[in-house]
């Protein structure tokens, strides 16, 4: 197998383990009745993207896409893997082999910016989720849920480097 072929099943091992925890994660909040993210509004977000759209007063009220959840799903596990792909690019590959739990919390965390500052007001929630009843908790459970996937980074490189040894 190439260098190239490992690094890239690296990466997708680690940003998809990454993306499950962060699942595991949000149905167990579900399961406490706390709302959590529709992946299907990811999804008619994306699809409209697509067609040129960036930004909507309201997702939920937007147009809706054909096979939205099905896309919202996919793209919450290519972004899952595209953030494993920058840590990795970050600190090398060999950090996946010996992983630290530093550098993929920060990383995970570090990614709470793409929500907060772009999905959010695309979708209408505005920047740091502003315009919803309860901005500062909404922040803070995304900061939070970047938080799990930073673990789960962390958990899936032991997992990975531990099968690899």
């Amino acid at each position: 197998m190439s260098q190239l072929l490992q690094d890239l099943t690296l990466t997708a091992g680690i940003g998809i383990g990454a993306t499950m925890v962060m699942d595991a994660w949000l149905m167990l909040l579900k399961y406490r009745g706390v709302p959590t993210l529709n992946f299907a509004f990811i999804g008619r977000w994306v699809g409209h993207l697509l067609r040129g759209k960036l930004a909507h007063p309201a997702i939920a009220k937007a147009q809706p896409i054909k096979a939205e959840l099905a896309l919202g799903w996919l793209m919450h596990y290519a972004t899952g893997i595209a953030f494993a792909g920058l840590l990795l690019a970050i600190q090398g590959t060999d950090w996946a082999l010996h992983p630290t739990l530093l550098p993929a919390l920060l990383l995970g965390v570090g990614t709470v910016v793409i929500p907060l500052l772009l999905i959010q007001p695309a979708m209408g929630a505005g920047f740091a989720s502003a315009k919803t009843p309860t901005p500062l908790q909404n922040c803070g459970k995304s900061l939070l849920n970047h938080a799990v996937f930073g673990l789960g980074l962390y958990l899936s490189a032991v997992l990975i480097a531990g099968l690899l040894r």
